[in-house]
């Protein structure tokens, strides 16, 4: 995936979450309340399910009892979120080939991932001082000639 240029952003928000599955919720609410700042806005549908993904892998794949960092940047046409964890370990999945079967319809897991890459503008991962950030990106305003990009 291309990443997108640098821009500084309009509006960043940097929140600590707790290292549980009490973090989802929390992080849902605090990308709606983001993006109900902007008009026009990103789809808050799927930037909460996206979110959610991030937040829940965070927690489910990474050791200890360190917060969890929710970033939400708001670029001129774009949102960003990134998830900070404390694992260098990096997904496999997120910017590697597709696989070329789809995922196991009976298995628990093994679709997050596939939903970011499926419904983001674009995503990725990079490395931080403590672990890594996973990202994701969304529209949110139209060009002057009326296109809005769409998810890939």
């Amino acid at each position: 995936m291309t990443p997108v240029p640098e821009v500084p952003a309009t509006t960043s928000w940097r929140i600590s979450l707790p290292h549980s599955v009490a973090a989802v919720p929390i992080a849902r609410a605090l990308i709606r309340t983001a993006l109900a700042e902007i008009q026009p806005s990103a789809d808050t549908d799927t930037a909460e399910l996206l979110t959610a993904e991030l937040v829940a892998n965070a927690v489910e794949h990474t050791d200890g009892d360190d917060p969890i960092q929710l970033v939400v940047d708001l670029l001129e046409q774009r949102c960003q979120v990134e998830v900070h964890d404390g694992s260098p370990a990096t997904p496999p999945t997120l910017t590697s080939e597709l696989p070329p079967e789809p995922p196991d319809v009976w298995a628990e897991g093994g679709r997050g991932l596939l939903l970011i890459r499926t419904l983001s503008l674009s995503c990725g991962h990079r490395p931080t001082e403590t672990g890594k950030a996973i990202w994701f990106t969304l529209p949110t305003a139209d060009r002057p000639d009326g296109f809005r990009p769409a998810p890939r």
